[in-house]
């Protein structure tokens, strides 16, 4: 199967690099008048900057403090706010912080075609419905906001929402021939790479499509995206096990998986039956640990107050069993749903929310380096 892309004219390349350039030294020169309050010189020319980018509407700018829980950085992250939305009247601005210097990359594990990834990471869940794609967004956010090189891969076949959750539903794929072959451009959102087979349908279309014609789709995306050097690459896995489960774990080299569920019996008996598939001697992928999702409801006028609308702990009961790690209790949060439709991780905001995504990558890690020690033992 084709999608019959189009090769991009190089001279189109170069100008919009060359766009791009001149964008990004006008942000920089902006942003030199943004003064560290303890230091006495420009976030600039100090080497605050760590990255900026901008494109279709966007502005994005990463902000790296050595020091952690630096006292002025928010108030420097307010500045630069203000100046850039000043700048670029009607453009989406972006600052995000980054503390405590920059994160450790592990070495590339996968070698594609397109370029080399660390480490895969599936992301599944045992029934449709539990926030599965939701947790797999918010853990992109939290691991690039720790200094990482992120992309998803949205596996969700007949049920795609990467590009809602990302803001980015009316990206064109455009194809870039090297050998005779396409390789597929990924969007890119946020700092995160990002590939989904929703790029290619209109979103009001239902996908009617039979097992080999779904695995051959994967299978290019896979194969031909350019995803360049990543520390992780998510995949947002389609819920439940079967065929294109399989066909994924046979065409990757996963480094993990970890599996979404709410504390409801319902969803936990489907669990059960995705730790097997993961554990299956065929198969042999560790799963990392669970993710319990609405683990409870607080309304925001009774931030003291928790409702277990869909039972209490059940995830965590079922992890103690199963002897796996308990990653992650999340709340069902208002501002969890509003920052997701609006095609911005709530991630990607500081707050206690974002907190609860990042201590999830940061015990993920914490697993794969276990992992990682285990096989070396």
């Amino acid at each position: 199967m084709r999608f019959g892309f189009k090769p991009v004219p190089l001279f189109h390349i170069f100008a919009e690099k060359k766009l791009n350039t001149t964008m990004e030294e006008k942000i920089k020169r902006l942003l030199a008048s943004v003064v560290h309050p303890e230091t006495g010189q420009d976030i600039v020319s100090s080497g605050f900057i760590e990255h900026t980018a901008s494109a279709e509407g966007k502005v994005t700018v990463v902000l790296r403090f050595a020091k952690a829980r630096d006292p002025f950085a928010v108030k420097i992250k307010n500045q630069a706010e203000s100046l850039l939305r000043e700048a670029f009247p009607g453009a989406e601005v972006l600052v995000v912080i980054k503390e405590g210097g920059a994160a450790p990359r592990p070495e590339p594990k996968l070698k594609t075609t397109t370029g080399g990834i660390a480490r895969v990471i599936a992301v599944a869940s045992g029934k449709g419905g539990v926030g599965k794609s939701t947790v797999t967004a918010n853990l992109a956010i939290a691991l690039r906001n720790m200094g990482f090189r992120v992309g998803v891969l949205d596996a969700d076949i007949y049920g795609p929402s990467q590009p809602k959750m990302f803001g980015v539903e009316g990206y064109v794929p455009e194809a870039v021939a090297e050998d005779g072959v396409d390789h597929i451009v990924p969007a890119e959102s946020m700092d995160v790479k990002l590939m989904s087979i929703g790029f290619f349908i209109n979103p009001k279309d239902a996908l009617m499509w039979r097992g080999p014609m779904a695995i051959n789709a994967l299978r290019q995306m896979i194969r031909q995206t350019l995803w360049g050097e990543l520390d992780f690459l998510l995949i947002d896995m389609p819920p439940g096990t079967g065929d294109i489960h399989l066909s994924i774990l046979q065409e990757m080299s996963l480094s993990g998986a970890i599996i979404v569920s709410t504390p409801q019996k319902m969803a936990l008996a489907d669990v059960i039956r995705g730790i097997s598939m993961f554990r299956n001697e065929k198969i042999g992928i560790p799963v990392l640990g669970l993710v319990e999702n609405m683990a409870w409801f607080t309304p925001e006028e009774l931030p003291d107050h928790k409702y277990y609308l869909f039972g209490k702990e059940g995830t965590k009961r079922l992890a103690e069993e199963e002897h796996l790690p308990l990653l992650a209790q999340i709340p069902l949060i208002q501002n969890i749903r509003e920052s997701s439709d609006e095609g911005k991780p709530v991630s990607t905001e500081e707050g206690l929310t974002s907190e609860y995504y990042r201590l999830l990558a940061k015990r993920m890690i914490e697993e794969l380096d276990k992992q990682q020690q285990h096989g070396k033992s």
